[in-house]
């Protein structure tokens, strides 16, 4: 996505619009209209996505003071039709949402959050949070097919290698990395192997790291990786 100004956002009740890029959301599930050019070799991204939940989870959980996070679809399937690049797929997928009334690196240093799917059609998450008055908090929920949420004792912690940027990686019990996705000097997304619930999972695990993310040197580099539209 590209960074634009307030003038460039419109919304209502069911839809965001970024720039050429829209989110719209109807009885059908989430769609999203994307219309992007990437940096900092310039390539158009195309085409759109739809999400269909599973089920729409009501639970909300604090991760900090004044920042909160919704699990608005534990389990959802994804059909990806891009025509730029040419790609099409459906698979597995997962919809959540953070709000917060300041800046997240205001709030927390940094987060370890992975999210598993579950035979039952279910899934468990897990979440390790640090916040920036240095206090924590550990999450680990399983939601069923319905959107039901229930807590479970999280397995001990475990640490993982470092990602290619060393950013720091943890998780729980017996988990491992797979494969890393995404890689960069503030943020690192992987697959993730782990028994959770009683049974072997494949999920999706990141680590972001907030001091990382605010210092200059990064925020300098930013702008290489996401575009800022100057209007």
């Amino acid at each position: 996505m590209t960074e634009r100004r307030r003038g460039s956002v419109a919304r209502d009740a069911d839809s965001l619009a970024i720039g050429n890029s829209e989110l719209d959301w109807n009885r059908d599930g989430l769609t999203v209209s994307l219309d992007e050019t990437t940096v900092p070799w310039p390539s158009a991204i195309r085409g759109c996505l739809r999400l269909h939940p599973q089920a729409l989870a009501q639970h909300v959980e604090t991760l900090a003071p004044g920042h909160h996070w919704r699990p608005i679809a534990p389990s959802a399937r994804i059909e990806v039709l891009l025509e730029a690049p040419k790609l099409r797929w459906t698979g597995n997928a997962y919809f959540d949402s953070n709000s917060g009334d300041s800046p997240i690196e205001d709030a927390m240093r940094r987060w370890h959050w992975s999210r598993s799917p579950l035979r039952d059609g279910g899934a468990a998450l897990l979440y390790d949070i640090e916040r920036r008055d240095a206090s924590t908090r550990a999450l680990a929920l399983r939601f069923d097919r319905h959107g039901a949420a229930e807590p479970f004792a999280p397995p001990p912690p475990t640490v993982l290698p470092r990602s290619g940027w060393r950013v720091d990686r943890t998780s729980r019990g017996d988990a491992a990395i797979v494969e890393t996705l995404e890689d960069t000097p503030f943020y690192a997304r992987s697959t993730l192997a782990a028994t959770l619930c009683g049974e072997p999972t494949l999920g999706v695990h990141e680590s972001l790291d907030l001091d990382r993310f605010n210092s200059p040197v990064v925020q300098w580099m930013l702008p290489f990786r996401m575009p800022r539209a100057r209007r």
